[in-house]
């Protein structure tokens, strides 16, 4: 069955562009619930432009309220974010290859030449109790290495 997540990133965006806490992204997280969604994503970035840490942690308490809707939580795997994300403990975290300044995401990883960095990251979280997943060019040929990460799902980059 397909299942739609809804990002909440541009509603942060907003939000932080006119300087205050309006629209609020708990707000909308409640109306995508109502209105039968079955996820809600964010991603921090280090420059907290869109969602921030803070978002992560109180999306976190709201979704446990919610058992049926999943939550996830993607971004570069820094020191910073990781912690987050583990003190968060959403259901799913996707590791996106971001450099931390990039205005929004344009590739996948690739898996062939970055698996001895992904693998020992997902462990962790998985340690943690947190599935993983990992954003992936569509390519075919990364899928045997993407395996190979330990990376419970894929999510496929498109523009």
């Amino acid at each position: 069955m397909t299942k739609l997540s809804i990002n909440l990133n541009k509603i942060a965006l907003l939000r932080n562009a006119r300087g205050m806490n309006f629209p609020k992204v708990l707000d909308f997280a409640e109306l995508c619930v109502k209105y039968g969604t079955h996820g809600i994503t964010v991603h921090p970035r280090p420059d907290q432009r869109h969602a921030t840490y803070q978002d992560t942690f109180e999306l976190a308490e709201f979704c446990q309220d919610y058992p049926d809707v999943e939550f996830n939580v993607e971004g570069y795997p820094t020191a910073d974010f990781l912690e987050v994300v583990k003190s968060a403990k959403p259901d799913q975290c996707t590791l996106v290859p971001d450099a931390p300044d990039q205005i929004t995401s344009d590739h996948g990883w690739n898996t062939q030449s970055e698996n001895h960095f992904l693998r020992p990251l997902l462990a962790d979280l998985r340690e943690h109790g947190i599935r993983t997943s990992i954003f992936l060019d569509p390519d075919p040929s990364l899928i045997p290495s993407a395996a190979e990460t330990g990376a419970d799902r894929i999510e496929l980059y498109t523009e």
